[in-house]
């Protein structure tokens, strides 16, 4: 079999390649075998990572198992949770790129065969899965698993951002000091990814949808062992695909992003979904307006089937139980391209027949296309003079009450100014909290309105007030909230224009966001206005805040033309 290793470890004439991976600890052996990399962001940061040392050497024994040699290095990861509400969060999605360009220099440096990327969290997984978009190599995702729920509060299992709604609480005077402590030392009990279906989760539940994961290995518990049986199986499913030469970019087509995106509307999926799914799709060539089609499409087509926080109060491991990602396929299978093939080696109708449910069926988490939990888009595309490119939104975590709502401007410049006034309590029943000079560009990093949202549930004003944004949400969010408005205000967007007291309405069934201004106003005072400075200039952020495209393309970082 003819390898990418191979190709620069033949003797004689590549003897100094062998001797540089000879001096690192590599046997005669070792040299002879698919070089399989194992890109880990492992680190002691991030609860969602802190397991994966453990779950790297179950991927090691299966790589050796299978016959392959094993080359691990390390990977960037950075915390959402620990970024929110301070400037760390402009690093945030600028990671994801930076996660994308490490990987491919050093499987690209080293000619490595294979991958197996091991990750978990928000912008990691799709920062792994554009690598392996881009690099075009045998490509295996594996995550290290959600965490447990927390104590029970407000009616449901806590977890990390329970503490957000729960500082509202306390300076409403709804709960006292002594309920927020305890609450801080019991909201996140173990490793993992965050218990909710946030966008960590979602998007290691879109790998295993485009079959990019092994079946089933979306969900199952950080602290579960079978976490350390995939991993096994992992490493023993990477070498087979580099034997049989599948590559990424066979298994990644849009037919398995079509599947993906069925699986985000059926379940209720993170808003964030629509940027990183077009950033994975923009390494094979399809365009943002392709994928904005196909989630409008889509949405408009696919029953929700499962429920769970922050819609309900089911979380991760609830979702696991209930039969997590094949459950939920199997329940819209005939929406699916069933053909797609799978990094298992098999297609997405071959693992689904074949898969063993270890906890029996829960039709309050996952229940059938024939008695889904709702017929509206679980995310919606909007349009309108607010949003010319398009926005986002999640009407799965909107009361259905709020999916159409008219209210007056209250405009902030930062997300900090906004959280500000909203503990202050100088937000009002019926207004619109408009956060702009958030996006790609003028954040920059498109920072999260995570404690903005969570701050207006805890004041008691998420079913009486709306939150939009050029920013992005966490997926843990709910209330009324539109984001990834484009073009941005730092790009002369529409939303640069608004004002203090104008009337803005959304209308999620129409698919509007309108600023009720006449276009002429419109347009003159956007001939007035001046592109605020940009608030980096030197590092990554100001190389960021350069090269970013729009929202609606996915965020991607694009060299000037």
């Amino acid at each position: 079999m003819t390898t990418r290793s191979g190709d620069i470890l033949g003797k004689p004439e590549w003897c100094f390649n062998r001797s540089v991976y000879k001096s690192a600890g590599y046997s005669e052996d070792d040299l002879e075998r698919p070089i399989i990399g194992i890109a880990n962001s492992w680190n002691d940061l991030v609860p969602g990572h802190t397991n994966l040392r453990q779950v790297a050497e179950h991927v090691r024994k299966g790589i050796h198992m299978a016959g392959g040699t094993v080359a691990e290095f390390g990977v960037i990861a950075a915390c959402d949770g620990t970024a929110q509400g301070h400037a760390g969060m402009h690093f945030i999605l600028p990671s994801r790129d930076l996660i994308a360009n490490d990987i491919e220099v050093m499987v690209e440096a080293h000619r490595l065969d294979g991958i197996v990327l091991l990750g978990s969290c928000d912008k990691i997984v799709p920062g792994m899965l554009i690598a392996a978009a881009r690099l075009r190599i045998p490509a295996i995702l594996l995550p290290g698993g959600p965490m447990l729920g927390g104590v029970e509060f407000d009616g449901r299992k806590s977890d990390l951002t329970t503490l957000s709604e729960g500082l509202g609480m306390l300076k409403s005077g709804r709960i006292d000091a002594a309920t927020y402590g305890d609450l801080e030392e019991s909201c996140g009990p173990t490793c993992g990814s965050c218990a909710f279906y946030g966008t960590a989760n979602t998007m290691c539940c879109m790998a295993e949808a485009m079959g990019m994961s092994l079946p089933g290995a979306a969900l199952v518990p950080g602290v579960y062992n079978d976490r350390f049986r995939l991993g096994e199986a992992t490493g023993q499913a990477i070498v087979a695909l580099v034997r049989q030469q599948v590559t990424a970019d066979k298994i990644i087509t849009f037919s398995a992003l079509e599947n993906a995106i069925r699986v985000l509307m059926a379940t209720g999926g993170s808003t964030n979904a629509v940027l990183h799914l077009s950033a994975i799709a923009a390494e094979l060539d399809i365009s943002g307006a392709q994928m904005m089609e196909a989630y409008d499409r889509l949405s408009a087509s696919t029953p929700q089937v499962a429920k769970v926080n922050p819609a309900s109060k089911y979380d991760m491991e609830d979702f696991y139980k209930a039969g997590g990602v094949p459950r939920v396929m199997q329940a819209i299978l005939p929406l699916l391209h069933r053909d797609c093939l799978t990094v298992s080696g098999a297609s997405v109708e071959e693992n689904l027949a074949g898969y063993r449910y270890k906890y029996p069926a829960n039709p309050d988490v996952i229940n059938t296309m024939e008695r889904p939990f709702g017929n509206q888009k679980g995310l919606a595309i909007l349009r309108g003079n607010l949003a010319p490119q398009t926005a986002v939104t999640k009407p799965a975590a909107i009361d259905p009450a709020m999916h159409v709502f008219r209210g007056t401007a209250r405009v902030f410049d930062s997300e900090e100014a906004a959280e500000a006034a909203i503990l202050d309590g100088r937000i009002q029943a019926g207004d619109v909290v408009v956060i702009r000079y958030e996006g790609p560009k003028g954040g920059p990093g498109m920072r999260e309105m995570f404690k903005a949202m969570k701050y207006i549930y805890g004041m008691g004003l998420a079913k009486k007030t709306a939150l939009i944004t050029d920013g992005r949400f966490s997926g843990t969010n709910n209330g009324c909230f539109v984001g990834h408005i484009s073009p941005e205000a730092a790009d002369g967007g529409p939303l640069a224009a608004v004002c203090d007291g104008d009337r803005i309405s959304i209308d999620i069934p129409k698919g509007l966001l309108q600023l009720h201004v006449p276009d002429e106003e419109i347009a003159a005072r956007l001939a007035e206005w001046r592109r605020p400075p940009p608030r980096f200039t030197r590092g990554y952020l100001g190389i960021y805040s350069r090269l970013a495209s729009s929202a609606a393309d996915g965020a991607v970082l694009r060299a000037p033309a």
